[in-house]
């Protein structure tokens, strides 16, 4: 069953790559692509930095309460930084997968269009 719904996949794509409308089916996904290198590029700095501030208020907060209470601060506030590092590493590294999957030949150009 897998493997025919496999090959009846790569059928249609095959069928709907030969047609004319493919190259707009492809500018269109080169505009998508292009606003979502742009909102990543907008939204991920302001998240990271949400959450850096989130994660010093809940382990402030916690310091002021019990040992349970605490070290589950700990664990929130260490969990809210590694989410705001993940981000960045995403904000760093995206513009440049991005840019090596819609401009093959010059990945550059996607700072020119992520900006």
């Amino acid at each position: 069953m897998g493997k025919a719904a496999a090959a009846v996949l790569l059928l249609v794509s095959l069928a709907f790559a030969s047609t004319p409308q493919s190259t707009m089916v492809l500018s269109s996904v080169h505009y998508a692509m292009s606003a979502f290198c742009k909102s990543l590029v907008s939204l991920l700095p302001v998240a990271a930095m949400m959450m850096i501030v989130l994660a010093g208020v809940i382990y402030a907060a916690g310091q002021m309460m019990g040992a349970e209470t605490r070290a589950r601060a700990n664990v929130w506030a260490t969990a809210a930084l590694t989410g705001a590092l993940i981000g960045i590493l995403i904000y760093v590294v995206a513009p440049a997968v991005i840019g090596m999957m819609l401009y093959p030949d010059n990945p550059e150009q996607i700072k020119l269009n992520c900006q």
